[in-house]
C-alpha cells in the first residue's frame, strides 16, 4: 500500500494542486471499514444534513434497534411513519428499507464487492432505489478506500476547483474540463479529491 506522502508527491505534476494541498492536513482511514451495508445506511440518513443534525438523527434512528445495529430483518419490520418520527425524511425512510431489502437478496460482503471493479460496484449498488452514482463513490472512497475515485458531480469538488484553477465554465462543459485536470491525478484521485474538500473547508 502506498503511503499517503507517495501519493502527495505524485501531485507535483499538477502545480497547482500541490501548492494547495501541501500544507492541508486530512484524516486517514486506518483500514477499510467492511460493513458496506451499514456504511450504505449511514451514509443515506446523513445526506444534505449537517454534522450536528445527523449526529442528533442517527442516535435516534439507531435506538429503535434492540443492540443499536439497524439489522435488515429489523429495519423492514419498522413502520415507515416510526422511521419520519425520528427525523428521516419521505424518501430517506424508503430509502433504507430499499437498501436493507436488497442486503438480504444480494451479497453486499466487502469480500464480494472487492473483487469488482470501481464502476462494476457502482452499477450493482446503483440497482438499489434511492442510491445513485454519487452516494457510491462516497462508499468507494471512504469505507472502502479506493484510490481512483473523482467525484465530478460533487459540488464542493467543482466549488474548489473553479477557485484553484479559476474555471468559470458550467455544467456538461466544467465536468469535462474537471475530468482533464484530474486525470493527472491518476491513479490516486481519490486522496486529491479529499484534500479538496479540506481546502474548501478552510
Amino acid at each position: 500500500m502506498i503511503s499517503p506522502e507517495k501519493i502527495i508527491e505524485h501531485y507535483k505534476r499538477d502545480k497547482l494542486l500541490f501548492e494547495t494541498i501541501k500544507n492541508l492536513d486530512i484524516q486517514i482511514l486506518p483500514e477499510p471499514n467492511v460493513d458496506i451495508y451499514h456504511s450504505l445506511v449511514a451514509s443515506i440518513v446523513s445526506q444534505q444534513l449537517s454534522t450536528k443534525v445527523v449526529k442528533v438523527i442517527w442516535g435516534r434512528f439507531t435506538g429503535l434497534f434492540a443492540d443499536g445495529y439497524p439489522d435488515p430483518e429489523s429495519l423492514l419490520s419498522i413502520e415507515h411513519q416510526v422511521l419520519r418520527g425520528v427525523g428521516l425524511s419521505n424518501s430517506k425512510a424508503s430509502y433504507v428499507k430499499n437498501v436493507a431489502e436488497f442486503s438480504l437478496n444480494n451479497d453486499m460482503s466487502f469480500e464480494f464487492l472487492q473483487q469488482k471493479g470501481d464502476e462494476e460496484i457502482i452499477e450493482y449498488l446503483s440497482q438499489i432505489k434511492g442510491v445513485g452514482r454519487w452516494t457510491v463513490q462516497m462508499i468507494l472512497m471512504f469505507p472502502m478506500d479506493r484510490p481512483n475515485i473523482f467525484p465530478v458531480d460533487d459540488l464542493g469538488i467543482q466549488n474548489a476547483m473553479k477557485k484553484i484553477y479559476g474555471l468559470e465554465l458550467e455544467k456538461k462543459e466544467l465536468k469535462v474540463k474537471m475530468i482533464e485536470i484530474a486525470s493527472v491525478w491518476q491513479p490516486y484521485r481519490s486522496l486529491a479529491s479529499k484534500y479538496l474538500w479540506k481546502y474548501l473547508g478552510t
